[in-house]
């Protein structure tokens, strides 16, 4: 895909990895860029189209398809983490209802509104933000990861079922990133205007899958060991 030809609508636009990947946009010179958010006055990134979009609200992703009907590329960014101590504390369940709303179902109603205006422009592009937490539990990221790796299966099938449409289906994973999301944690992590880099590259490239870093890396090459990572250390 060629940047410079692109229309691309971001979710989650006004902060942390989409306002990096904003920014990247505009310096390959896209055609257009609708930056999404729950309060568009919270985007502060000027040349772009602020867009009201809670993805869990259906009423606002049908209105966000209808308004962005020129997109060509959509990046299924918008995300939450909501702390909890473990998949067995009181408030896990109330957690993982609001994770799996934004993280989960939230990336595949935005998919499956913008379908088929992406069909309508030639194909285009989709890309879904997931995690190495897609695959791995670390520490009390169970609700977290449990989200991601129910959007990593979401992004697999999208794969197959937009594949004759002639759309592209990214999915990407990465550890930590320096984000708000991440202000709490005491680990190692990527610059987002890293990240957002890689991710452009990918979109170029025509690639369906991007490890956007070394944890990523890691954490994939060992699905396979001995003992697979996801197992955990033994007692």
């Amino acid at each position: 895909m060629k940047l410079q030809d692109t229309t691309v609508l971001i979710t989650g636009a006004n902060r942390g990895i989409g306002a990096a990947l904003v920014k990247a946009f505009q310096q390959a010179g896209v055609r257009k860029i609708y930056a999404a958010a729950r309060n568009p006055a919270s985007i502060h990134i000027e040349g772009v189209t602020p867009i009201q979009l809670d993805v869990t609200n259906p009423e606002q992703v049908a209105a966000a398809a209808a308004l962005a009907g020129d997109v060509t590329l959509v990046i299924n960014n918008a995300g939450i983490s909501t702390p909890t101590a473990g998949l067995l504390e009181t408030d896990a369940l109330a957690a993982a209802r609001a994770q799996f709303e934004t993280n989960t179902l939230g990336t595949l109603s935005v998919s499956a509104a913008f379908a088929p205006v992406l069909k309508a422009n030639g194909g285009g592009g989709l890309v879904n933000i997931l995690s190495a937490l897609s695959w791995v539990v670390v520490g009390g990221s169970g609700v977290y990861s449990a989200s991601k790796a129910a959007a990593w299966a979401i992004t697999n099938g999208l794969r197959n079922d937009l594949r004759a449409q002639g759309t592209t289906v990214l999915g990407v994973h990465f550890g930590y990133v320096d984000t708000d999301m991440t202000s709490g944690v005491d680990a190692p992590k990527s610059d987002p205007k890293d990240i957002a880099a890689a991710i452009l590259k990918a979109i170029e490239n025509g690639d369906e899958e991007l490890l956007a870093d070394g944890v990523a890396q890691h954490v994939k090459s060992q699905l396979t060991a001995a003992r697979a990572i996801y197992l955990g250390q033994p007692a």
